[in-house]
């Protein structure tokens, strides 16, 4: 059976956002992307529980962990109802993080795709982007992927999004 959801883990800066993009491009059919900048941007700033320190590090507690987990649920429920997914994500806690989403996702079609990227290019990214504290794409390039188990990775250090996308599209058909 096709996947009916693909989640990408990777760190800041890594080239997660680009990749599901080019995925749309090359899936047949429609596929809704969603990402933690989804979730995170969509958070009223006071009662969150998440917090960017100066040097990049991210820190979340409980509260954020509930909203996560009712976000995650939603996320299923969707693809329960029939829509298939690109999640953009970054599994700070490691295998923790990707528990999560198993327990889910349970049931579902997953491919678990890493999307990985020397730590001093996400870095160079992240300072030519703009928008991103400067240490947070270093601090996460090997963090996220800590006992996390995949169907397939890719690295974007030198890959162009598309060569990564249709490495990924060729294991979702």
């Amino acid at each position: 059976m096709p996947a009916e959801v693909i989640i990408l883990n990777g760190g800041s800066s890594s080239g997660k956002t680009t990749l599901a993009r080019a995925l749309q491009a090359v899936l047949p059919g429609a596929w809704l992307t969603f990402g933690t900048d989804t979730l995170v941007d969509a958070m009223p700033g006071a009662g969150t529980d998440i917090e960017i320190g100066t040097d990049g590090e991210v820190t979340v507690g409980e509260a954020f962990r509930s909203i996560e987990a009712a976000w995650i649920a939603g996320l299923a429920a969707m693809v329960r109802a029939g829509a298939r997914l690109v999640v953009d994500e970054v599994f700070l806690g490691g295998a923790a993080s990707q528990r999560r989403w198993l327990t889910a996702f349970d049931g579902l079609d997953v491919l678990w795709v890493g999307v990985r990227c020397d730590a001093a290019v996400a870095e160079a990214r992240e300072r030519a982007r703009g928008d991103r504290i400067i240490g947070m794409a270093a601090r996460q390039a090997d963090l996220v992927h800590r006992g996390v188990r995949y169907d397939l990775e890719v690295d974007t250090t030198h890959d162009e999004p598309m060569t990564c996308a249709k490495v990924v599209a060729a294991r979702v058909r």
